[in-house]
């Protein structure tokens, strides 16, 4: 009991990082919306906020995954985490529009940078036999994020300001990175030539991962399939609040609890999954869950009641919490880890150039059609990928992946 103890030290520690990371997240989301609508009085400027995360994605991806399969990557997590705190601590004391999108945009490099490079640290430390109990924790700390975050941002603004809320979000992120400090260093030294970089090792990197991708077709199927579920997700969330408001004719008030009823769906999902994780199979939580999220998203496109969005909400929500676990633990065991952060990466850039895409389209359907049609054609999109999802995850070749290639750290 002591042994099976001591071998969750660094997961749990790992898991409180990344949930005092995720709080803080929001509570950054959150004060900068405020900040920015308080300084300008502009819807549009503050949705300009939300364009530069997939540009600086692309700006980013290009070339990161060279540099984090190359690096240390506990040192490049504590540099990431503490490179934004020092940066977000900066935004208040700037009133110039133009100053806080360019520090915004180089917050939002690093972190497009940090989650493949935490991706590839997990992967690493944790067992194949603990993953999916692992990632179901930590859908569940994503899901208190999702609750505590916002929380928390409406009591610092009670005792403070929007400024003092992102100091907050700074001080997360230094416990964040004083945190992965104390984790174990699983990384072998490489030599210094190796860690430089340059065009051509960039492309040599590129053709490697499309020879990977030809070489594992199915594999990279279910990883394609599964982030345009992600993709369909954003854009439609793009319309969430005009849906909301001028459709379903929601208050402030209303709006604001039905975001709640969503946090109790995939909190509860979460809680679900961790206890039933060894008995619940990957596949399962990829195909059915994904299945399920679509599902949820169709029933709130054609919803005309507080009862009906809310109960979407909540469903789609609630098999977010499986489908989510459910492609981190598939994602950890089928990519080699030693290619991990440059699959992530370049993948990366298609999915943001397909969210910037896809959020375009969804808006000009909402503007010539009509709001719930975009909702309601997005939806059926989303469905019809899934269900090929799903038959994909039916197939034998779904357990013949070997799990030998990341077997992860004893730690």
């Amino acid at each position: 009991m002591k042994n099976k103890l001591l071998s969750w030290k660094y997961p749990c520690l790992l898991l409180f990082g990344i949930g005092t990371s995720n709080i803080g997240d929001w509570i950054y989301l959150i004060a900068l919306n405020v900040m920015m609508l308080d300084m300008t009085n502009s819807p549009l400027a503050v949705s300009g906020l939300y364009m530069i995360k997939p540009l600086a994605a692309l700006c980013t991806n290009i070339w990161s995954g060279s540099l984090i399969d190359r690096m240390n990557k506990r040192k490049l997590m504590m540099f990431l985490d503490w490179m934004r705190a020092g940066i977000i601590v900066c935004l208040p004391f700037f009133s110039s529009i133009l100053i806080i999108y360019v520090l915004v945009f180089i917050i939002s490099m690093a972190s497009s940078m940090f989650r493949p490079t935490s991706m590839v640290y997990i992967t690493k430390l944790i067992p194949i036999e603990k993953r999916k109990r692992f990632n179901s924790l930590r859908s569940l700390i994503d899901s208190g994020g999702f609750l505590l975050g916002p929380a928390a941002a409406g009591a610092l603004f009670m005792i403070g300001t929007p400024a003092f809320a992102i100091y907050a979000n700074a001080a997360a992120l230094v416990v964040s990175g004083m945190v992965t400090l104390l984790m174990p260093n699983l990384d072998i030294k490489t030599e210094a030539k190796e860690n430089k970089l340059s065009v051509n090792t960039i492309g040599e990197d590129w053709k490697a991962v499309f020879r990977f991708s030809r070489a594992n077709r199915y594999i990279m199927t279910i990883y394609v399939l599964f982030s345009f579920l992600m993709v369909m997700a954003t854009a439609i969330d793009s319309l969430e609040v005009s849906f909301a408001t001028k459709v379903i004719h929601l208050s402030e008030s209303e709006y604001g609890f039905l975001l709640s009823v969503a946090g109790a769906g995939i909190m509860i999902g979460a809680v679900i999954n961790t206890l039933f994780a060894k008995k619940l199979s990957t596949n399962f939580l990829i195909g059915a869950g994904s299945v399920g999220v679509s599902l949820g998203y169709l029933l709130y496109a054609c919803s005309s009641s507080f009862q009906t969005i809310g109960a979407g909400f909540f469903s789609l929500s609630f098999a977010l919490a499986f489908a989510s676990a459910g492609f981190q633990t598939f994602y950890q065991n089928s990519i080699p880890v030693d290619m991990m952060g440059r699959v992530g990466s370049i993948y990366g850039l298609l999915e943001s150039l397909l969210i910037i895409i896809m959020t375009f389209l969804c808006g000009m359907a909402a503007h010539i059609v009509s709001i719930q049609g975009a909702v309601i054609g997005g939806s059926l999109v989303m469905l019809l990928s899934t269900v090929v999802l799903f038959l994909c995850t039916l197939k034998p070749a779904f357990y013949k992946i070997s799990l030998v290639k990341n077997k992860g750290s004893n730690a």
